[in-house]
């Protein structure tokens, strides 16, 4: 087995300087030196004993990720966008899909914190669990992503939910659109609540209070949003338009227009919430607002590094603004490649 004192040897220096090399170590070490042990690690394939330097440095150089569901292409380029960051920063990260189950959730965030991560992100599927007072007792930096949670010591990282309901229905009433109703999340949940507050406050202030029965509440998934949609579009006084607060949501939403023969745009214009890769390349491109994923993963990553380094480090509040990337499906102008964003 290759050893750290054989690349020493190769590169004409001791086990110490290759030592800081490796792991980044405080001393200044000349270009060449660096050059020649980086070398010599390459020509001999070593690879340094990921246990001892955990040991060593009391840390596992992992980071932990609970969502409430990966399948969903939101949760999914999110986790991607953190892994990239940790990955940037030499960290592995460990995913645990909730799958919308509380107990799935606890589980995962028990295994993560017997794992010893030196840092846990958690998109907390509904809301208040069992496994808060778990990791209170604990000392593992932890960050509450996309959701607000009374979690002590925890920095919540978020975007402007009620921010981007209001520019979406705003966007959606610039087209002389006055009907607007809304398909939102689960009840209860503070994404729910803040674009619910969002569409609401837009049609307040536009003079145009939303009407009775404009309102479904449903999961974030295409089966669900196909369900209110056709739900919503059954009404004798249904409605011109629609902010849907995801764009799984919407993917559903589009099915049923096409099944009850309802146009996208000209007899429905949609605005939705999230802006996932997929939503340029439905027919029409979905308008929606876009969530920053790589701020938000990079936001995530960067505190806990932080936190991990300066333990007493308090907790805080992040929050990120959504951009309206606008399209075929309220009616706008559908650009090559299906995006246009405006700031």
């Amino acid at each position: 087995m290759v050893t750290r004192r054989d690349v020493a040897r190769l590169a004409g220096t001791s086990d110490a300087m290759v030592s800081y090399v490796l792991n980044g170590g405080p001393r200044r070490v000349a270009p060449a030196t660096r050059d020649r042990i980086v070398a010599a690690v390459n020509e001999l394939g070593y690879r340094p004993n990921a246990v001892a330097r955990s040991l060593k440095m009391s840390r596992t150089m992992t980071l932990g990720l609970v969502v409430p569901d990966n399948s969903n292409p939101f949760f999914a380029e999110l986790a991607r966008a953190i892994e990239d960051v940790a990955f940037e920063a030499g960290y592995t990260l460990l995913l645990g899909n909730a799958m919308d189950n509380d107990e799935r959730e606890a589980t995962y965030i028990r295994i993560l914190i017997d794992r010893q991560v030196d840092g846990l992100i958690v998109a907390p599927a509904h809301g208040a669990s069992s496994w808060i007072a778990e990791l209170s007792g604990t000392a593992v930096p932890r960050l509450v992503l996309d959701r607000e949670l009374d979690l002590p010591g925890a920095t919540h990282v978020l975007v402007n939910n009620e921010g981007g309901a209001y520019a979406a229905t705003k966007h959606l009433l610039g087209h002389g659109l006055s009907r607007i109703g809304c398909i939102a999340g689960l009840e209860g949940i503070h994404p729910t609540v803040d674009r619910v507050a969002g569409w609401r406050r837009a049609l307040i202030d536009s003079g145009r209070p939303p009407a009775d029965g404009m309102l479904v509440h449903a999961p974030f998934g295409r089966a669900y949003g196909y369900r209110a949609g056709r739900e919503l579009l059954a009404r004798p006084d249904r409605p011109e338009a629609l902010f849907v607060a995801s764009d799984e949501q919407a993917l559903g939403v589009l099915r049923a227009a096409a099944e009850l023969g309802v146009r996208v745009p000209q007899d429905l214009a949609i605005c939705a919430f999230d802006g996932i890769e997929g939503s340029a390349y439905t027919v029409p491109a979905l308008t929606t607002m876009r969530q920053p994923f790589e701020s938000l993963g990079r936001s995530a990553v960067e505190w806990l590094l932080a936190k991990i380094a300066d333990p007493p480090l308090a907790p805080g509040r992040i929050t990120h603004e959504t951009t309206l990337v606008a399209r075929g499906s309220c009616g706008c102008p559908d650009p090559l490649g299906g995006d246009s964003a405006i700031e």
